[in-house]
Parts: C-alpha cells; sequence; structure tokens
C-alpha cells in the first residue's frame, strides 16, 4: 500500500453479541475509533477478527461493513485464502476483490503445509497469482494453522511480479526484515508492515512502511503517534518511554487475546462485549487485575504525550 508516510494497519477485531452473533452497531463504531485515531488502512478478516470462526458469508458481510463504513477514507485490505484446491482458494479471492478491497491477503500457512517445501509453496502462490487475474495481493504470516515465513528471495519475487502490494510480517526477526527492505525497496507501491512492537521502532527506521499490530486494539492513536514521531530527535525520549512500554506489557496484552482488548475497549467507553467464539482461555480476575494495571499505566502516558481523547 503506497504511503510516502509510516502508516498504521489495524488488525481488526469483531464485535459479537453475547449469543455469539457478530454486533455490526460495535464493529461500525469500532471502525470509526481506528479511523479517528489515525490509521492509514484497515485489515479487515484477519486473526484478531476470529476469521477462523466466521463462516464465508459472515466474512464476506464484515468486510463489506467496514467498507461501507470507511467510506474511501482508507484502505481496505482483507484476507481471501482459507485452504482447500487453489482455484477455490482463487474463487474467494476474487470474491473478496469485488467487494473494494485494496488488496487481498494471503494467508502463507494456508497454501502449502508444515512439512512440504519453500518450492511447493512458491508454486502454489504462483498458481493463485495465476488464477486471479490482475488481483492486488499481500501475504500475512499468521501463526494459524502454524507460522510459515517468508525469506526475502521469495518476497523478492512474489513482489517482482507488481501484484504483491502488502505485507504483513512476524518474523519477529529485525535482521529477516532488513533483507525483505533491501529486495523490495525499487517496489513504490509495496508495502511491509511489522507486527512485532518489541522492535517497532528500529523496524520503522530501518524502512518498513509502518505497523500492524495487535496493540493498536488496545490504544490505536499510541500507534498511530509512534509512526509519526519513531524519528523526531525532539521526542527521542518520549520515543524510547513508548517502545519501552510496548515491551513492558508485551505479554499482557497477548495472554487471553482477544477477550482482553475487547474488555481494554469497554473501559475505554466503547460498547463491545468480552465474548469471542475462540477458545484462548480463562479470563479470570488475576488477567482483570493486568489489564486495570495497564489502563492505568496507559492513562499515565498518554497524558503525559498530550494525546487528545479517542473515546
Amino acid at each position: 500500500m503506497e504511503n510516502s508516510q509510516k502508516g498504521f494497519i489495524p488488525v481488526m477485531l469483531t464485535p459479537f453479541f453475547g449469543n455469539g452473533d457478530i454486533d455490526y452497531d460495535a464493529l461500525t463504531q469500532l471502525t470509526e475509533v481506528y479511523l479517528k485515531a489515525g490509521a492509514s488502512g484497515l485489515f479487515a478478516n484477519c486473526l484478531s477478527s476470529e476469521m477462523f470462526e466466521l463462516s464465508d458469508e459472515e466474512r464476506i458481510k464484515v468486510i463489506r461493513h467496514v467498507i461501507k463504513v470507511a467510506d474511501g477514507a482508507v484502505p481496505v485490505v482483507a484476507t481471501g485464502t482459507f485452504g482447500g484446491e487453489i482455484n477455490k482458494q482463487a474463487d474467494f479471492v476474487k470474491r473478496v476483490n469485488d467487494l473494494g478491497t485494496e488488496a487481498v491477503i494471503i494467508i502463507a500457512g494456508l497454501l502449502a503445509a508444515e512439512y512440504e517445501t519453500d518450492a511447493v509453496f512458491d508454486e502454489r502462490v504462483f498458481d493463485l497469482i495465476g488464477q486471479t487475474k490482475d488481483i492486488p495481493l499481500g501475504f500475512y504470516e499468521c501463526p494459524v494453522p502454524y507460522k510459515r515465513t517468508l525469506n526475502a528471495g521469495q518476497l523478492q519475487q512474489f513482489v517482482e511480479t507488481g501484484r504483491v502490494i502488502y505485507h504483513k510480517d512476524t518474523c519477529l526477526d529485525l535482521g529477516q526484515i532488513k533483507e525483505k527492505l533491501a529486495v523490495t525497496q525499487g517496489f513504490p507501491k509495496f508495502g511491509l508492515y511489522d507486527a512485532y512492537m518489541v522492535h517497532a521502532v528500529d523496524s520503522l527506521k530501518a524502512g518498513s512502511a509502518g505497523l500492524s499490530c495487535i496493540q493498536g486494539n488496545y490504544f490505536p492513536e499510541l500507534i498511530v503517534w509512534l509512526c509519526k514521531h519513531y524519528n523526531d530527535a525532539r521526542l527521542e525520549d518520549e520515543v524510547q518511554r513508548v517502545q519501552k512500554f510496548m515491551i513492558d506489557n508485551m505479554d499482557v496484552m497477548h495472554n487471553v487475546y482477544p477477550v482482553v482488548s475487547k474488555y481494554f475497549l469497554q473501559k475505554r467507553g466503547l460498547n463491545i462485549s468480552t465474548f469471542t467464539r475462540r477458545d484462548v482461555g480463562t479470563f479470570n480476575t488475576s488477567v482483570v487485575k493486568e489489564i486495570e494495571a495497564l489502563f492505568a499505566d496507559y492513562s499515565s502516558l498518554k497524558n503525559e504525550l498530550d494525546i487528545p481523547v479517542l473515546i
């Protein structure tokens, strides 16, 4: 996704009612919160959206709803591959593209089994590219069903087709990210978005197009602030404080996710249930105390940085 500025692409949640039905009113409000925070794009129908717990028709409805609410303010990308034969995956990619997405995202772990070679994976990627005409695509190194990461050589050959414009990187390795950036820097329409907030500042300085992380489902405006000020010498101390805040709270934000992020958003004033369709563990009093502490620490940090109230 071409952008001269560093951008934040939220990995969107799917709000549910207590009975498990999708709460589209809450999805509207949540989408508006991302936009108000300054997101430069939206990633709908991803793992944080509980995409594997949605039916095909629910996936389509969620993506369509997000695109309608965004109303052209920012581009929307969305997952379009969920396993099976390549022609079946290609058909769903076309359905997602027809909704008006900027790019349709390929789940790396669903084009080849964990035991299959990179050569097999590469062959299927090119097959999918061939069966989807001129549709812009992207990759997501999703940890489910298993995490298959792309090396620099693979990413280079896919980007060189002119069809791949987005990559959500979860390799957790700054060295690998730098290698990927080096071989794709000649393609202005392509952007690598890092998911790992532990090295967010260094990744942005290395040339990542931006961040696409679960922390955006707690405090999206803080991620936007970091994307804006990561290289501002006048705010170097504040930037390092934000980076340390992310590192110190990494485990808290991942534990029983996305229940915890929905609870955090409740505390911020969003009318969202903590219901999730996916079994992510027990949301007990210990977890609640951790999130309460996170909320207090964030509130202090937000005030120190003079970030306006979002919700």
